[in-house]
């Protein structure tokens, strides 16, 4: 084709944008992309995008993002269409023409006065709130942010208690029983058949502190997924790093996914409205229809609704105000 470099060809988007100056434009229509691929987002790495195809996930493919996608971002959990080669053969790439709409979206922000929001994962429907019970220790603060992150996210939250084999559970379920959140424990070299069947046809993501078993967890319910894991350092109490990005696994049998997240330290909420958080709690939402223009329906707030609040209902209350409270305390677990 005249004046073409060949880089492109007829099934890529860059062949159709708007000519540059004193070029005559090539075509009006622009592909409708019915062929394109389905696929889901795995991993991400340099620019380079690792999916599964939708109708097969055993095929692996590589793609790069079509350059009018412009900024916007492919993460991890992205349901994507692909062109071009998506036979997943060695050396062949494909490119992402669309990223079809979010269903949930899990983000973050580095700080709680950091306006930047960083998205971990999309379309998820549960969070896995992983907890060591010993070594590391476990750290309320980050539980408490991630749990608000989920019902931000529309996601269902699950805690899990790993190393039962060395402190009793007790101390921590205790903190969120009023809150009903559902909960797994789990011990050393013990069988995770009652995690696997939380994660059972869903989409999860796995988070928490380096060290606390995320990965000993990932390995055992996929067997080939050979993720790395470390242990805690002596000294600062703290758990080595040892994923360094997010990665999508399929379960045994194909009945779900689930995403190995690297190991975080902070937890910003600055995306969070906490006024919107009331509304993961039916019940307690009920109380606040009474409530002043502006209330936040925190601790101390004048004429709150939830201060209305009694029995077991007041132990909800008190919970969801200690969520409330972690929204607004800016400091590292």
């Amino acid at each position: 084709m005249a004046g073409s470099t060949g880089r492109y060809g007829a099934e890529d988007p860059e062949h159709y944008e708007r000519p540059r100056r004193r070029t005559r434009p090539r075509t009006k229509e622009r592909p409708s992309y019915d062929d394109a691929v389905p696929a889901v987002v795995v991993t991400v790495d340099r620019g380079r995008y690792t999916c599964r195809l939708a109708d097969d996930p055993q095929v692996v493919v590589t793609a790069m993002k079509s350059r009018p996608l412009g900024r916007k971002g492919v993460v991890v959990g992205d349901r994507v269409r692909l062109v071009g080669d998506s036979s997943g053969a060695e050396g062949t790439l494909a490119r992402i023409v669309l990223v079809d709409e979010r269903v949930t979206v899990l983000r973050r922000t580095a700080d709680d006065d950091d306006p930047v929001e960083r998205v971990i994962v999309a379309n998820a429907d549960q969070l896995v709130v992983v907890v060591a019970l010993a070594d590391p220790p476990p750290r309320q603060g980050l539980v408490d942010r991630a749990l608000v992150a989920a019902y931000d996210a529309g996601m269902d939250p699950l805690l899990c208690l790993t190393k039962a084999d060395l402190a009793d559970p007790e101390p921590v379920l205790a903190g969120y029983r009023p809150l009903d959140v559902p909960y797994v424990v789990t011990q050393r070299g013990e069988d995770v058949t009652p995690l696997l069947q939380r994660l059972q046809g869903r989409t999860s993501v796995m988070l928490g502190h380096s060290g606390v078993g995320k990965s000993t967890l990932v390995n055992a319910l996929v067997p080939d997924a050979h993720r790395s894991t470390g242990g805690v350092n002596v000294v600062t109490g703290r758990g080595r790093h040892t994923s360094t990005s997010a990665l999508m696994l399929t379960l045994p049998r194909g009945d779900g996914w689930i995403v190995d997240t690297p190991g975080i330290r902070s937890f910003g909420l600055a995306h969070v409205d906490p006024a919107q958080l009331i509304e993961a709690f039916e019940d307690l939402h009920e109380l606040t229809w009474s409530c002043p223009r502006g209330c936040t329906h925190g601790e101390g707030e004048p004429e709150c609704g939830l201060d209305d609040a009694t029995g077991t209902q007041a132990e909800r209350v008190a919970s969801f105000r200690r969520l409330l409270a972690s929204r607004e305390a800016a400091q590292e677990w």
